[in-house]
């Protein structure tokens, strides 16, 4: 089971160490050759002509509009791959009804059945509870060791298999929690800037220069809309897949006290 999580973690991390950077090269295309295509410019030229459409619109939003489709990009590819994590560590069906079954099976004195049980179940709880089942039937058949040693031991294995079980379920939300608040800040420059540009059109002597003025106030408005969209998105995520996760914690707890209250009741 170590060499296993150890692999998956290692694997995560090259993970995240290629989505990152592919994210931002994605964006930079996105922005070069799709929302500065010269048809969605009149007159074809990206940074004088009026934009036709809304991607030319996106596109005025200046050089800080790739950063936020590579965040956006980000936080969407992360969101994909922590329900396939979760979904994977809930298992094939209901932890309760599974708690349930197992601790039935343990009354019974059914070991065997539980840890086949397990096996069918799979994920993070059914991992731990199989841990624990396995230090049942080892310490059950040792005669030189007192009780209070032997549940000792059995909830060593369940913490030292829920320690290698959590970290799993929490890793990258930390790159979701980042990104909610970078979002949000990123934009923000942005929308400094545009504004910067802005007031620097109303302030040339005579008419406003109105080209820039309306470029300036697209920049603006376009980054501000795009960095409170990733930072929504991210937020509500981090928080869904965090209540998930507890859920999880909470089922692992559940479990590997029954098991180590099972075996004080009946031996």
């Amino acid at each position: 089971m170590s060499k296993e999580n150890s692999s998956q973690s290692t694997m995560k991390s090259a993970f995240a160490a290629i989505v990152i950077p592919a994210a931002i090269i994605v964006a930079v295309i996105l922005y070069m050759v799709v929302l500065g295509s010269a048809s969605n410019f009149e007159g074809g030229d990206p940074y004088k002509g009026a934009p036709r459409n809304v991607l030319g619109t996106i596109h005025k939003g200046g050089f800080i509009v790739p950063i936020l489709i590579a965040i956006i990009l980000i936080i969407l590819i992360f969101t994909i791959e922590r329900f396939i994590t979760i979904r994977k560590a809930n298992g094939k069906g209901n932890i309760d009804k599974f708690i349930r079954n197992i601790r039935n099976m343990i009354n019974n004195d059914q070991l065997d059945a539980a840890m086949t049980e397990c096996d069918r179940q799979q994920g993070s709880v059914a991992a731990v509870l199989r841990a624990g089942l396995g230090k049942y039937k080892i310490v059950m058949t040792e005669t030189d060791v007192d009780k209070e040693s032997k549940i000792t031991a059995i909830k060593q294995e369940l913490e030292e298999a829920a320690a290698l079980e959590l970290p799993m379920l929490s890793k990258n939300l930390v790159i979701l929690s980042t990104c909610a608040s970078i979002a949000t800040l990123v934009g923000l420059i942005g929308t400094v800037l545009g504004m910067i540009r802005s007031f620097s059109a109303m302030a040339n002597a005579g008419a406003p220069d109105t080209t820039a003025l309306s470029v300036g106030i697209s920049e603006a408005l376009i980054n501000t809309a795009l960095g409170i969209t990733g930072s929504c998105i991210a937020i509500i995520m981090f928080n869904y897949f965090s209540n998930r996760i507890d859920t999880l914690t909470h089922g692992i707890d559940e479990a590997g006290f029954s098991v180590a209250s099972t075996f004080a009741a009946k031996h």
